[in-house]
């Protein structure tokens, strides 16, 4: 993976996870050269046998992603903002379908793109200081990056509109409150981050896979639709050599050791 200006990409071969940095301190804002060194680095990743978690946090105290970068945006006409925010939806499309989960670590201000791009990973954990919000209503524009449709889903039709609507910035226990945040950590939630993307990447790769699939399947399609896929995942699993070890294991009153096979 070559070097990026504006984000950092570690990858811990031995956890088998990566660490994926917006660089733009202190309020790392979203321009068009960071999207696509996003897409780019969340592309590489998704091809990457060795990375079966990956953890998003934004570099500083301040700010995991204080939002989009109005500078740039300020002399958009039509053309280029449908550009910017198709941008912006691709990337945030990607994070949600690549295989490995990708949990975010929210360190301070997460406020418009900032919120939309922690909606699209599978899910959240922020810090005491950590700051939510769709602001974009109070400068005369709506969210772009998925933001007016992923936070209904993630947190309600209702909360939804209030945020939207009002342009309000939430503490971290109210997005808790709401579910749009999984853990409040009062400590470092980018350790705490990483400890839960060491326990995922453990697992055997199909389930953590076909786990992260079958919980997306759930908002697109009837339920008996989304049982049926159940059902055939569940047997499909059973053909694979982490099921009979993991079984095994736990009858042996052992630890499982996967082979992760990447099927």
């Amino acid at each position: 993976m070559h070097h990026f200006e504006n984000i950092l990409v570690e990858k811990r071969a031995e956890d088998k996870i990566a660490i994926v940095t917006v660089n733009r301190p202190p309020m790392n804002p979203l321009n068009s050269k960071t999207l696509d060194e996003l897409h780019e680095a969340f592309s590489e990743l998704a091809l990457d046998p060795d990375v079966r978690c990956i953890v998003l946090t934004g570099a500083g105290e301040k700010a995991f992603v204080a939002g989009a970068d109005i500078k740039e945006m300020v002399n958009f006409g039509p053309i280029e903002a449908m550009e910017f925010v198709e941008k912006g939806q691709k990337l945030m499309d990607l994070i949600e379908s690549i295989d490995a989960p990708v949990i975010c670590a929210v360190n301070g201000y997460a406020l418009g793109g900032g919120t939309e791009l922690a909606l699209a990973c599978d899910f959240i954990y922020a810090s005491k200081n950590a700051k939510f919000g769709q602001p974009e209503i109070n400068l005369g524009i709506l969210p772009g990056f998925g933001g007016t449709q992923r936070l209904p889903r993630k947190i309600g039709e209702n909360a939804a509109k209030e945020w939207i609507l009002t342009g309000d910035i939430l503490d971290a226990e109210e997005a808790h409150r709401v579910g749009l945040v999984n853990k409040v950590i009062d400590g470092d939630v980018l350790e705490a981050a990483v400890e839960t993307a060491k326990k995922i990447a453990s697992k055997g790769w199909a389930t953590v896979k076909w786990g992260k699939r079958l919980a997306h399947i759930t908002f697109d399609s009837p339920l008996y639709v989304g049982l049926m896929a159940e059902r055939e995942i569940f047997a499909y699993l059973c053909a694979t050599e982490d099921q009979k070890e993991g079984m095994k294991a736990f009858l042996e009153k052992r630890k499982p050791e996967f082979k992760h096979q990447k099927k």
